[in-house]
């Protein structure tokens, strides 16, 4: 791979991500904490272990000094999905990284211009918006600022296709293509399953046998984060069902915190 990635997270995706590149060679990742590096390691040596050791988790550097990035040719931040973290982490990211070191953003549904425009860098800038789970998903959404350089957008599809991904330019509005789509189908589930009080399995069985989904729509909300479904909700302008809400204020997320519209 022509880049060294470095990334900025230690969540689902940006683990995820670390994996990919792993394929290729070293890679670095940032954990805000102790703690989060420790999750971190136990959440990459869990995926390699589902993928049958088809990636080398030790090939997978976990930093607690952001200085570390410095190393790195490509920087990603891929913290929560809230606009005012991540800007503090593009802020702090363009202090370290080098001077001809493209920053990337994995957001999924916000401006990448005002992110551009916060990592003081718009030039080589690029939202990158890869899919959960990252070593399965073959798309990348890629969203450039208007003053990104030519430079900028051929070493950014060339990544994508150093990852293996297939790579679509979309335009930057909220929720890009793909969640724009995506989420009032999947609330329009919850809408479904509260005015029916079906079973959330049945809901499931008929989208990915009736309509040959992967997994059904209550899975896949599960699956993203009801934290996250929320906030991408409210980014694109979409009706979030209040079951959503109220599982949220009580900290049931999804899969991640072990319960969710479904119990894991």
């Amino acid at each position: 791979m022509q880049e060294r990635l470095g990334i900025a997270g230690s969540g689902a995706i940006a683990c995820g991500l670390a994996l990919v590149a792993a394929r290729h060679g070293g890679v670095l990742l940032w954990a805000r904490s102790a703690a989060s590096a420790d999750r971190a390691r136990a959440a990459l040596d869990a995926q390699c272990e589902r993928l049958n050791g088809d990636i080398d988790a030790g090939r997978v550097r976990i930093e607690t000094d952001l200085g570390a990035l410095r190393e790195a040719t490509t920087v990603v931040e891929a913290v929560v999905e809230d606009h005012a973290a991540k800007c503090a982490v593009l802020g702090e990211l363009a202090a370290v990284a080098g001077d001809d070191a493209l920053l990337a953003s994995t957001t999924s549904s916000l401006s990448i211009e005002r992110l551009a425009q916060a990592s003081g860098h718009a030039e080589r800038f690029v939202g990158l918006h890869v899919f959960n789970p990252v070593p399965k998903m073959r798309l990348v959404e890629l969203a450039f600022p208007a003053r990104a350089s030519q430079r900028t957008r051929e070493r950014a599809r060339a990544l994508c296709a150093d990852l293996g991904k297939t790579a679509v330019e979309v335009p930057d509005v909220p929720g890009f293509v793909v969640n724009r789509l995506l989420f009032p189908y999947l609330f329009s589930a919850v809408e479904l399953l509260e005015e029916t009080e079906m079973d959330p399995t049945a809901i499931d069985e008929c989208m990915a046998l009736g309509a040959g989904h992967p997994m059904g729509p209550l899975a896949l909300l599960d699956l993203v984060g009801l934290d996250v479904a929320v906030a991408i909700g409210e980014t694109i302008g979409a009706a979030v069902p209040a079951r959503l809400r109220a599982l949220v204020a009580d900290g049931a997320l999804g899969r991640k915190a072990g319960r969710g519209l479904y119990a894991y």
